[in-house]
């Protein structure tokens, strides 16, 4: 079921220094597998997903990274969830990624989740807020999202 009614352009981009989001997929593999696995405990550490299943201590291989991000991009283009790469707004490598998505197990609303490398731990507060901002023009029920 689309998290968003039919009439509503999905933003594809996000430019808003020093960050820059645009929609995450394949072609993000490599850097996207860089850039959690070496932020697994940082990531674990954020608000929205110390009690959930990932990232996966054990770590991922990058073809199933790679497998994980064409179910983002798949969900994205039926509009049933949105996933956006985090990029640094200059150099454009990957920092790290927003979700949004239904709420789980039926419940009403929308769940949002973000998380920026350790290496980048600084921008995660600024990234909450940017975000908080930007969702307010998207029609959505419920927003739960983790405050920094």
């Amino acid at each position: 079921m689309p998290l968003v009614p039919a009439d509503f352009d999905v933003p594809l981009v996000l430019d808003s220094p020093p960050f820059y989001l645009e929609p995450l997929g394949p072609q993000h593999n490599q850097d996207d597998h860089g850039a959690w696995t070496s932020s697994v405990e940082h990531i674990r550490s954020t608000p929205g997903f110390g009690k959930g299943f990932w990232p996966p201590a054990e770590g991922m291989s990058p073809a199933r990274n790679l497998e994980d991000l064409q179910g983002h991009a798949d969900d994205f283009a039926a509009r049933e969830g949105f996933t956006y790469t985090v990029l640094d707004h200059e150099t454009r490598i990957v920092i790290g990624c927003l979700y949004i998505y239904p709420q789980r197990d039926g419940e009403p609303g929308t769940r949002v989740r973000s998380w920026v490398t350790e290496s980048r731990a600084e921008l995660d507060a600024p990234l909450w807020r940017v975000v908080s901002e930007w969702l307010e023009g998207w029609p959505l029920e419920g927003v739960d999202y983790d405050a920094r």
